[in-house]
């Protein structure tokens, strides 16, 4: 049997770098705490903006912090509780701490950071990233020729 190759694998890695690495860098300042994972993250791009959603469930708004500092967009959560519980003269102490932190590198030639928007609703956090008018695809045009 001859060994087959195949073309897909660098096609479509080869698109993710170019296509979205250019606009969204994803780097070692992703991480999150020992005991948690990585919330995950889709992205999705619209005529007008990119959709940013993060699945966080059991969270509220105040629990994020989303800043915009030279380019660099990070998100970051940091969550700490403390139960106790006293029956039978034992004592029953649950520590519990979870963060993260995702950041991407956004391209300031496409996304107008100045419109960013953030909301959070039913687990999801959803940012809003408006493309720049320059960067919106325009509708085509005929030229005529003289």
């Amino acid at each position: 049997m001859l060994p087959v190759k195949s073309h897909l694998l660098p096609t479509v890695s080869r698109f993710f770098d170019d296509d979205w690495n250019s606009l969204f860098n994803w780097n070692a300042r992703n991480f999150s705490n020992e005991s948690s994972t990585l919330p995950a993250v889709n992205i999705r791009e619209t005529k007008d903006d990119y959709i940013v959603e993060m699945a966080a469930p059991g969270m509220s708004k105040d629990d994020f912090e989303i800043e915009l500092k030279n380019n660099a967009l990070m998100i970051k959560s940091e969550l700490s509780s403390k139960h106790e519980d006293d029956e039978d003269q034992y004592a029953r102490r649950e520590f519990s701490y979870s963060s993260f932190v995702r950041s991407f590198n956004l391209n300031s030639r496409v996304v107008d950071d100045a419109k960013i928007e953030a909301s959070y609703n039913n687990g999801v956090l959803k940012l809003v990233l408006p493309k720049k008018e320059e960067a919106k695809e325009k509708a085509p045009r005929l030229i005529k020729i003289s």
